[in-house]
């Protein structure tokens, strides 16, 4: 695929992979991006994973014909990206790696080499000429890992941006973008929020006409969506006034709350999605709590804690630094309920705000449960 007249795309799709990272479901697979600059100094942009690599050769080779590849660009060294390295040296023993000195560090952890023979070590702001192209490189530590850097095309306005604007599946469509990508961004890369905002700031002065990612499509239209966008999670600001209701029941009476609630959030015009967090991913949880402005917890008190699945999405969305959202509370327990000052406490450092009617069940429904269940949507759609 030709990106542009000079750059090519020489990308892998990976059918097989069922969980990215061991713990993301992909249905659909994964990309592993990988790109061709044809200049003077023909330019690889990344490697792909190991499993991979004489495929990647292959296509590169392919694409070359007789000519021979001059600079491999390592921006990032997760194996997804950096596991074909060692294969594509011994195919072109002369190729000179441009990257970070974090990178020659992570290469020699990994491959026992360090390659400093062969090598140019880039700091921030570097400008690297491959004859009428020329590459301005960005460090961009901890978006998501500290060697990362991305580089701009300054003759094409082409943003190689490592794992940003990244997304799970192997879609070549960039319309699907948005669900995939959030829930990969706030997955993987959704703690580091500040380090993405700084890392845009420097970004700001670019013509950016196409953004080449790591994974997922590449992406040319509408580029200030994809920018802003990634501004909004970056500094973590609901893109949705609507409500997410995450809930756990084990014998039916908190899935009667919740049904109770659907019907009475219906009546407003809001959008609103319900997860069962035993039956869903919780990484598709995560994303929709980060996307909408408001949450609904439902769940019960369980060994004097919360249920599993529950206190695991809390400890993610505290993990990737949740805030500036509307919480209401549902608790149930048939002798002691307590999981809403427990997830209270939870959410202690956080800038959360908390209803005053919350809602509190002993074993099942009674009339005093519906009327508060009604008073606290009713509170929560005038917020």
């Amino acid at each position: 695929m030709d990106i542009t007249n000079d750059i090519k795309y020489v990308g892998i799709d990976d059918k097989k992979i069922r969980f990215f990272e061991g713990q993301f479901p992909v249905s659909d697979g994964m990309k592993y991006n990988s790109y061709l600059i044809m200049d003077e100094k023909i330019t690889i942009m990344d490697s792909v994973d190991f499993e991979f690599a004489q495929e990647w050769i292959n296509k590169i080779k392919s694409a070359l014909k007789d000519k021979t590849p001059y600079y491999l660009v390592v921006q990032h060294m997760e194996p997804d990206h950096s596991g074909s390295i060692v294969e594509l040296i011994k195919e072109f023993p002369n190729i000179i790696i441009i990257s970070s000195s974090k990178s020659f560090d992570m290469m020699k952890n990994y491959f026992d080499h360090d390659y400093i023979e062969n090598r140019i070590v880039i700091e921030d702001d570097d400008i690297i000429s491959l004859g009428k192209h020329k590459l301005r490189f960005f460090s961009a530590p901890m978006v998501h890992w500290p060697e990362v850097f991305i580089s701009h095309d300054i003759i094409d306005n082409v943003l190689f941006s490592a794992d940003a604007f990244g997304k799970f599946g192997t879609a070549s469509d960039e319309s699907n973008w948005i669900d995939e990508a959030r829930r990969y961004y706030f997955g993987i890369v959704g703690k580091y929020g500040l380090q993405v905002a700084n890392l845009l700031k420097k970004l700001s002065d670019l013509d950016v006409k196409i953004i080449c990612s790591l994974h997922g499509p590449v992406l040319k239209n509408n580029i200030q969506y994809y920018i802003d966008t990634y501004n909004k999670w970056a500094n973590y600001i609901s893109e949705d006034d609507g409500i997410l209701v995450a809930y756990t029941s084990v014998y039916g009476n908190t899935r009667k709350a919740v049904e109770i609630l659907d019907k009475e959030i219906n009546k407003y015009n809001v959008n609103y999605e319900i997860i069962n967090l035993q039956k869903t991913d919780v990484s598709y949880a995560i994303a929709k709590a980060f996307k909408y402005k408001k949450l609904i917890i439902a769940t019960t008190t369980y060994n004097a804690h919360l249920f599993p699945h529950m206190y695991n999405f809390i400890h993610h969305l505290i993990h990737r630094n949740f805030k500036d959202k509307i919480i209401g509370l549902i608790e149930n327990g048939s002798w002691a309920p307590m999981s809403n000052k427990i997830i209270m406490d939870l959410f202690a450092k956080n800038k959360i705000i908390f209803l005053d009617k919350n809602v509190s069940i002993k074993s099942s429904i009674k009339e005093k449960n519906i009327i508060d269940i009604i008073g606290l949507v009713d509170e929560l759609i005038k917020l």
